[in-house]
């Protein structure tokens, strides 16, 4: 049960700060017009950098040489 929990706790901490900074994107370069597809909601941009963020830990950081990230 432990290392299941390990398993995921780098993935959680990644898409949790990317929607952190998918947050501060929002009110720092965020369409104020609406017609921006990514930037036109907060909502959306916390996913897609939610997202990013997730996939960003699956390629940083390895455990080994002969072991898959992944």
């Amino acid at each position: 049960m432990r290392d299941s929990m390990k398993k995921w706790i780098r993935p959680a901490l990644f898409t949790a700060a990317g929607a952190l900074v998918g947050l501060g994107y929002y009110f720092l370069a965020g369409c104020s017009t609406g017609t921006c597809m990514i930037t036109s909601s907060p909502l959306i941009t916390m996913a897609y950098m939610g997202i990013v963020g997730w996939l960003l830990s699956g390629i940083i950081g390895t455990r080994g040489k002969d072991e898959c990230n992944m």
